[in-house]
């Protein structure tokens, strides 16, 4: 994805395929947490009618592809296990800043950057999968996420100046792109 800043190089490809189970499980747990912090952001800010109605939504969305990676998981003879921490969220974490308006702004690029990663990972994985269903459907998720990841640029466009959202934006892919080029390569979404 042109957003980004650093492309995801082809050997995390190559290691998802090979370890493609770790991967279902892994992308679960994101999907999951996804979810949950849709919720999380509309209980943080119920006076924001708009960003409640998209979190609803996304929410609901969310725990949908939760669901259909279950049902993957399972058809796979696999089982949910316990979360583990996700190296690349809790990284990009520490970018918050403090303050109530500074704080929500964060909130909503990083959420648009991590869903913009994502689409562009799981766009990785649908191109590298053989025809099927499972190539269906990564192809699909790679192309929610995109949706997911306007969604929260537009959200921030509307509570923020255009102005400060693109310095800020500006500053957090640059963060962002340095957290994933020091990833080590893993079976995971992250």
């Amino acid at each position: 994805m042109s957003f980004l800043r650093f492309n995801t190089p082809k050997e995390w490809t190559e290691t998802v395929l090979e370890n493609f189970d770790d991967f279902l499980l892994d992308h679960a747990a994101a999907e999951k947490k996804a979810s949950g912090m849709a919720v999380s952001m509309l209980s943080h800010y119920p006076d924001r009618k708009e960003l409640v109605e998209a979190m609803i939504a996304l929410s609901i969305e969310e725990m949908t592809h939760f669901r259909e990676v279950v049902k993957l998981m399972h058809g796979r003879g696999l089982q949910l296990g316990n979360d583990s921490k996700d190296p690349y969220i809790n990284e990009l974490r520490k970018a918050y800043r403090k303050g109530s308006d500074v704080y929500m702004l964060d909130r909503l690029l990083i959420a648009g950057i991590i869903e913009a990663r994502g689409c562009e990972r799981f766009g990785l994985i649908g191109e590298a999968l053989p025809e099927g269903t499972l190539k269906n459907f990564y192809v699909a998720i790679a192309e929610s996420e995109s949706r997911h990841h306007e969604l929260f640029i537009d959200l921030a466009r509307q509570y923020f100046f255009d102005q400060d959202v693109d310095q800020r934006l500006d500053e957090l892919l640059d963060i962002e792109a340095d957290i994933v080029r020091e990833l080590p390569l893993r079976a995971a979404l992250h």
